[in-house]
């Protein structure tokens, strides 16, 4: 029963970091990277529908990403949603398939995405501290043992301690990937 509260808790973490590393994936590093068009959402015959479902999308170079759509009617409500998406890119049209050059980064743009990160990572750390108080919630709700709470107490802190570990160690690795040339 008090490895639940432990195993319940590591499960909600882990889904919390697995969203903070999709947000980091989304951080463009001057790199071409199909994810950074996830989310790009193409108003196709009225509907918003995700870009993924109506292209292939291919990455030819290390800063150029091709996409090149099922029905090349859609072409120019891709092109619109690219701008509008507001990624920092401009794709170029050839009327086939739609090519996007990612520009190399600039040393404030580089530090401006490094703040964007630390924010990101702000966030999965309260993430983590709100699981942690909801299940110190439901230890006390629920154990009368006043030595059992504060063991498993414990045991819950030192999970939340590793994984804020684990939350800079990719803050680090981030920002030295976006600070290299």
């Amino acid at each position: 029963m008090n490895e639940d509260y432990i195993k319940s808790a590591r499960e909600k973490m882990d889904k919390s970091i697995l969203a903070l590393t999709d947000r980091f994936v989304s951080v463009r590093a001057g790199r071409a990277n199909p994810k950074m068009l996830d989310g790009v959402m193409v108003n196709y015959y009225g509907v918003d529908t995700d870009i993924k479902s109506l292209a292939t999308i291919s990455v030819p170079e290390a800063r150029q990403i091709n996409i090149k759509p099922f029905d090349r009617t859609v072409l120019p409500s891709i092109e619109k949603a690219i701008f509008e998406a507001n990624l920092g890119v401009t794709p170029n049209n050839n009327g086939e398939m739609i090519f996007i050059t990612i520009p190399p980064l600039t040393e404030e743009r580089r530090k401006e995405l490094v703040k964007q990160i630390k924010e990101y990572a702000e966030e999965g750390r309260i993430s983590i501290r709100n699981i942690r108080r909801d299940i110190i919630d439901e230890i006390k709700a629920n154990i009368e043992s006043e030595d059992t709470e504060k063991s498993i107490i414990d045991r819950l802190q030192t999970v939340v301690d590793e994984y804020n570990k684990n939350i800079d160690a990719m803050v680090k690795e981030k920002e030295q990937e976006l600070m290299s040339i």
